[in-house]
């Protein structure tokens, strides 16, 4: 991208740090040693002499970007209301964390937070450097920090990696953002090789803290076994914790889903196995998913971009990396991080609370109970079969026995009188065996009756 004239690089500063550049700095330099989209670096000096550099951010970016990403809103909503595609993949969501991500990079206020962040985490990696803020000449349009002496990876001779032991670093890179990403749950989303320097020491620079992600603690739980289940080939395993990390659509084909995923990584044989990039696959799932009607969070599409810019630099640094034999190498350090931090000070002190509380409710409970025992007031609710109604089911079942049997009596009573002869006869029939056996069909009509319709209804 074009740089921007220095004149506007010194209304920006002076307006930011409220004092002219010539005041705040010793040297600034007026060219610019990069220019990117959204803001471009000087090389300066403090009035200490110490050497740093000063990114400023273009004039009016914030509202060309939110103009850009307002149009494309409304090409995500078109797509996803009128294309297939569109359903499948709901740009709309995606569009959602681009935009809280760009937001964000356009505040160096939270760049130069992040700085300090991760510097700290990463502290205990020897071969990685990560540049401090200077926190008086650091605004939201203006951030100055540490400058790093060295070259881009990428501008790195292939000779003079083999000389710096690019398979070491290369490792200790891959090393530092699983820890990033699994255990502090806070890291640099862009580690393309753009943003990494060779350093004169030989080691690697993190620069460029404008992207990053944040993870919650069941996300990067899931997502270790996911990337130990890719690194071991257990396609069977990815797709199941997958399905964990997401949530399903109405046209959700869970076989297909399955098998699909299985098959990414059981189709591959051990030799290619190694040359399989974790970032490739996690991009691979987010695809499958929404083939499948399977919704994954967002969070999945941030990962699957940093491993894939993460694979790029590693390789550069060592073409013959093998992320996943890394994984597994790293995994049990990764796990004492989190049970470390699982005990730290403040989950000590909240347990202890908990504990605290739970005891001291336990004397006031306990005299409630022994009072209730005392006066004889114990009772038990019991959740079990209704006795009101069995009993009612019970009677009703006799007493349609005993009319069956009245029935019966009188359909028998009834043939037998029909031998007596009478002068009182109806349809030349004994007028008594007559009587009965109407009697007889009454009660089992009723009876029907009762069965049909009563039952039916209260069933």
């Amino acid at each position: 991208v074009a740089p921007f004239s220095y004149e506007e690089v010194d209304k920006i500063v002076s307006e930011e740090i409220g004092v002219r550049i010539s005041k705040a700095f010793s040297e600034f330099d007026p060219d610019p040693a990069a220019a990117a989209s959204i803001g471009q670096v000087h090389r300066a000096k403090l009035r200490d002499g110490k050497p740093v550099v000063v990114k400023v951010q273009r004039p009016n970016i914030r509202e060309e970007v939110v103009n850009d990403l307002d149009v494309l809103d409304d090409i995500a909503e078109l797509l996803d209301e009128k294309t297939n595609v569109g359903k499948r993949y709901e740009f709309q969501n995606t569009l959602i964390q681009l935009r809280k991500s760009l937001l964000r990079e356009l505040d160096y206020t939270r760049e130069a937070s992040s700085l300090k962040i991760i510097h700290e985490n990463l502290s205990e990696f020897e071969n990685i450097v990560v540049p401090l803020p200077i926190p008086d000449y650091t605004t939201s349009r203006v951030i100055t920090m540490e400058y790093v002496e060295g070259k881009k990876v990428t501008d790195i001779s292939p000779l003079a990696l083999m000389e710096l032991d690019g398979k070491r670093l290369a490792d200790d890179l891959f090393h530092a953002y699983l820890k990033q990403v699994l255990a502090d749950g806070f890291f640099q989303a862009d580690p393309h090789p753009g943003n990494l320097f060779i350093t004169k020491e030989g080691k690697i620079a993190l620069l460029d803290m404008g992207m990053t992600g944040r993870l919650m603690a069941e996300f990067r739980e899931n997502l270790l076994d996911l990337l130990l289940a890719i690194s071991e080939g257990r396609g069977g395993d990815v797709a199941s914790i997958a399905l964990k990390m997401g949530e399903e659509k109405e046209d959700f084909n869970g076989n297909e889903f399955t098998r699909r995923i299985g098959e990414l990584v059981i189709s591959r044989d051990d030799a290619n196995l190694e040359q399989l990039d974790a970032g490739n696959v996690v991009l691979e799932i987010t695809k499958i998913s929404a083939d499948c009607g399977f919704r994954l969070p967002p969070d999945f599409t941030m990962i699957a971009k940093t491993l894939l810019n993460l694979d790029q630099s590693v390789y550069v640094l060592d073409p013959e990396f093998d992320p996943n034999a890394s994984i597994r190498r790293h995994a049990a350090g990764i796990l004492r991080h989190r049970i470390t931090d699982a005990v730290s000070p403040g989950s000590v002190l909240s347990s202890a609370i908990e504990v605290k509380q739970l005891v001291e409710s336990i004397p006031p409970n306990l005299n409630k109970i022994l009072d209730t025992i005392a006066n004889n007031e114990l009772r038990l609710n019991v959740d079990a079969i209704d006795e009101k109604t069995l009993m009612l089911g019970f009677q009703k079942v006799a007493n349609r026995i005993a009319m069956g049997l009245v029935l019966a009596a009188l359909i028998i009573g009834a043939s037998m009188l029909m031998n007596i002869e009478t002068t009182l006869t109806v349809f030349g029939y004994p007028v008594f065996a007559f009587g009965l056996f109407l009697a007889a069909v009454g009660g089992g009509a009723m009876m029907i009756y009762s069965i049909i319709f009563n039952d039916a209804d209260k069933s």
